[in-house]
């Protein structure tokens, strides 16, 4: 069951075709995805070196002049710019600089114990909340303590306060397990807003600001697939945000050029290995692979990280039809023994096609493991099996719960559910190519499921169970709410529904306080396992179950 089964389009490799087709026929709605050659690459490289040059010079000046004047005479202007820097996408250009602002908000924010509706805007402290705890810096979300009277309603001073409840909606998706003060005023500036929108249709602008807010929490969504009414919105204006809207759009051309190779590269790689022609009966989607890790690792220059991390998520995948579609126990049995062993000899038992795909995983993982090594100087290969054991040992349990017609406790199919979702596999591999942290503690730490992965992984579970957003295959299509229904009879489906709904928030809370206090991973790590959180709603199009909302993405990041 690994990262859920929508439907989505196969992809082909490339095909030629003239420059003022690319744009209609990229992304195709009959059940094919054809991916053009790029014509007059020359030109092209010649446009791109202008743009890169222009980027370099504007980025230069961005930071000189907004930095080093705007942040330090105006603190409340700071805020807004880190935080329009942010829902541009473009952060990992200013983290030094965000940083620096950020710790400077930092001394000034542990002055305050509380809000004070005559001295402060709640718009202003519900930001600085927000950004702190986005950069990792321990706030405490006792400053909101004195938004409620005794009524436990917000105090009357903040109810018509549309700007400020909009970032304190928006702070209170950060909060922890206990910050219960911060969950309740976060659903009481819900409801104010959903009642301001009842009454204000007339007012266009401000309602797709709060109706984009209350739809997509900027915490719980990547900010290249979010709409960009808030930005125009929020409340810096002159040439400040005009450079930025500059800098941003040549910011995105040159990562729309970026991926665009990268999806070429993948294209290549997936028709040279040639699984596709060998396995009719698997998926054949590498462009679906590739935006997992198109979205989770979201700096530029990882372009051959991005390539090697859709290797292994298309292995997972692979390796899951083979379980779902042409499944027979002992087959199955011994493809887990063989990859539990990590042996060629104990695969000669199995058909050609469970052969085929086993070598390749053999291949492939050895492969990445040279390249860690070259790269990083660690050989990861041990903590790379261990997590491919895990993931087909995890398949066999639930081809076994099927195959016997067994239901399991909620629980034992969660425990199981949250490896065979195949998120470690993918983030394991993720944090060796990148680098960044390795030593004897993560290491060890990654070699079991540490939890900033695995409620990641419980997430994207949950949410894939409670939206029933799976594909229909042969195969154990049990879910959380069937066995906890089963296990607690008489239990509604929409009681069964809440408990996930608030399993899923609890397990958001516990992945914030991971990503956002002190732990051994490096900080670039915890954000790509948000990002994979981020992704889910945005993967699956659980509105509508169709190819359409990700057909949108991938327009918007590398056409329009």
């Amino acid at each position: 069951m690994a990262f859920s089964h929508p439907s989505i389009a196969s992809f082909n490799p490339p095909s030629t075709i003239s420059p003022n087709k690319i744009s209609e026929t990229l992304i195709k709605t009959n059940n094919r995805t054809v991916l053009p050659c790029i014509p007059n690459a020359l030109n092209l490289k010649h446009s791109m070196d202008d743009v890169h040059i222009k980027h370099a010079k504007n980025l230069k000046e961005m930071k000189r002049v907004i930095f080093n004047q705007v942040v330090r005479e105006d603190p409340m202007d700071g805020l807004v710019l880190v935080d329009n820097i942010q829902r541009l996408g473009m952060e990992y250009n200013f983290e030094d600089e965000i940083e620096a602002a950020l710790q400077r908000q930092f001394l000034m924010f542990n002055t305050q114990s509380s809000i004070d509706p005559s001295e402060h805007e709640l718009y202003e402290v519900a930001l600085r909340f927000r950004l702190l705890r986005q950069g990792g810096h321990c706030v405490h979300a006792c400053v909101f303590n004195n938004l409620k009277d005794k009524k436990g309603k917000i105090r009357g001073a903040f109810c018509e306060d549309i700007k400020g409840l909009i970032g304190l909606y928006e702070t209170s998706h950060l909060s922890m397990e206990g910050e219960d003060n911060l969950d309740e005023v976060g659903e009481l500036s819900r409801l104010h807003l959903n009642d301001w929108l009842s009454r204000h249709h007339d007012f266009r602008s401000q309602a797709r600001v709060v109706e984009s807010t209350l739809r997509h929490p900027f915490h719980k969504n990547l900010s290249r697939f979010m709409p960009r009414s808030f930005y125009s919105n929020n409340y810096q204006k002159g040439w400040i945000s005009t450079a930025l809207q500059e800098l941003a759009n040549m910011d995105s051309n040159i990562v729309k050029s970026i991926h665009l190779k990268e999806i070429f590269e993948v294209s290549r790689w997936w028709k040279d290995l040639g699984l596709a022609r060998e396995l009719r009966f698997a998926r054949n989607q590498p462009l679906k692979w590739y935006m997992w890790p198109m979205a989770c690792v979201t700096d530029p220059r990882f372009s051959e990280e991005r390539i090697e991390i859709t290797k292994p998520i298309s292995l997972v995948y692979i390796i899951d039809d083979i379980f779902d579609v042409y499944e027979t126990i002992d087959e199955l049995t011994l493809l887990t023994d063989a990859v539990n062993r990590w042996d060629l000899q104990a695969a000669e038992k199995l058909p050609d096609y469970m052969k085929i795909c086993f070598k390749a995983l053999y291949d492939i993982t050895n492969e990445f493991a040279c390249k860690v090594y070259r790269k990083h100087g660690w050989n990861p290969i041990h903590t790379l099996r261990k997590s491919w054991a895990k993931l087909l040992n995890a398949f066999l349990v639930e081809a076994q719960w099927f195959v016997s017609g067994h239901l399991p406790e909620a629980e034992e199919y969660l425990k199981n559910g949250i490896i065979s979702a195949g998120v470690h596999v993918a983030l394991v591999h993720t944090f060796f190519i990148l680098g960044e942290g390795i030593n004897k503690e993560t290491v060890s730490l990654m070699d079991d499921i540490p939890g900033v992965i695995s409620f990641t992984s419980t997430i994207l579970r949950l949410c894939d169970d409670l939206e029933s957003a799976k594909e229909k295959q042969d195969g154990f299509d049990g879910s959380y709410l069937d066995c906890y229904m089963k296990e607690q009879q008489g239990v509604s489906a929409e009681d069964a529904k809440a408990r996930v709904a608030h399993m899923i928030s609890t397990a958001w809370k516990h992945l914030n306080k991971e990503c956002l206090t002190s732990n051994p991973f490096p900080s670039s790590f915890t954000k790509i396992c948000l990002n994979a959180a981020r992704m889910v709603p945005l993967m699956y199009s659980y509105d509508n179950n169709s190819l359409s909302s990700l057909e949108e993405y991938v327009r918007s990041l590398l056409l329009q």
